[in-house]
């Protein structure tokens, strides 16, 4: 039998540390590498497996493969003091968003509120990151991203829109901020490649067949359907105009004209709460509400009441304390890039 672990620990500085450093031997600057990192491990570090380091090796291929520009010359346009355009030039999403979350906060800090729309950029990772950075500056963060469509639309036969994500993050004083991650998916496709390992049936309404027929058989299912059916491809469509087309770069008409090349657009907006009014008594009246609903009577069977991010917030200050598990197929993944670059990975307690 064998003796491997089901998951290994490894702390987080560590393991950003060693992401930072294989990216870094993938060809991305030293900058831009620990960018990277930071996003991975952060996903990572909450709980967010899917987004997490188990990314490392996909994007050291998309750097590879010239899919993502190891080394992007990226610029900002703008014409109006509360708005401004990243073009990418095909950077990893984790470098092209970062920068537009800070000048999103930059512009928002002048203006009250401002928009930065991400033109060109690949695979985004976990849109949360970016609009709790832009939290942790005191401001409200919101987040839009669409991508290649992989995903049904009622009335469609076949994959139709993107699961585009949409991501809110509320800044609070005694609670952990309030962050609302979410695709536009019933199911992750993730979930959908778990269900098929484990040979366990789907969820009604949550996958489907190549056809766009709904399916629990996740031999058979290849594709997420929209979440809430009408609504969920409704929203994806318009996070399409709000991202992609807004900023010239269209994914679904191209893609459905015969134009298969990888690449994500995305919006970013910065809200000042200073602008509105008191930022104090702002502050003040989210912990009363984050509060308020923690005080509601716990339904039966129920864990308790938790507002978005709560949770993950704790697994994070868990996994911050006594490390992040990493499943064993990836740890193997990245020890082995890290053999054939050249790096030297983490030493292992225990």
């Amino acid at each position: 039998m064998s003796s491997t672990p089901t998951k290994i620990l490894v702390p987080a500085d560590d393991l950003r540390t060693f992401s930072a450093a294989l990216l870094e031997k993938g060809g991305l600057s030293a900058e831009h590498a620990r960018t990277t990192a930071d996003v991975f491990v952060w996903a990572a570090q909450r709980g967010v497996d899917s987004h997490g380091t188990a990314r490392v090796p996909a994007y050291l291929d998309l750097l590879a493969k010239g899919v993502a520009n190891a080394q992007p010359q990226m610029t900002i346009e703008s014409t109006a003091p509360a708005a401004a355009v990243l073009d990418a030039d095909r950077a990893p999403g984790p470098v092209a968003l970062t920068a537009a979350a800070d000048e999103a906060v930059r512009r928002a800090r002048e203006t009250g509120i401002a928009s930065v729309g991400v033109r060109r950029t690949v695979h985004t990772g976990a849109i949360g990151y970016y609009v709790s950075r832009i939290a942790e500056q005191g401001l409200v963060g919101l987040g839009f991203v669409a991508g290649m469509p992989n995903m049904g639309y009622t009335g469609v036969k076949g994959a139709a829109v993107a699961t585009s994500p949409l991501a809110i993050a509320v800044p609070a004083r005694e609670h952990a901020p309030l962050l609302l991650d979410m695709a536009t998916a019933t199911i992750a496709l993730g979930k959908i490649r778990q269900a098929k390992a484990a040979g366990t049936p789907l969820p009604e309404g949550a996958a489907a067949t190549a056809d766009g027929t709904p399916t629990t058989d996740p031999e058979r299912a290849v594709m997420p359907l929209p979440l809430g059916g009408a609504k969920g491809s409704g929203i994806s469509l318009a996070f399409e105009l709000l991202t992609s087309v807004l900023v010239g770069a269209p994914i679904f008409a191209a893609f459905h004209a015969g134009d298969r090349k990888h690449r994500q657009n995305a919006l970013l907006i910065a809200v000042d709460p200073a602008a509105f009014g008191d930022p104090e008594a702002f502050a003040a009246g989210v912990d009363d509400t984050l509060g308020t609903l923690k005080g509601l009577p716990v339904a039966d069977g129920a864990d308790g009441v938790f507002y978005p991010g709560e949770r993950s917030a704790a697994v994070a200050e868990e996994r911050g304390a006594k490390g992040i598990p990493v499943a064993p197929k990836v740890w193997r993944e990245l020890t082995e890039h890290a053999d054939r670059l050249g790096v030297t990975a983490p030493r292992l307690e225990g």
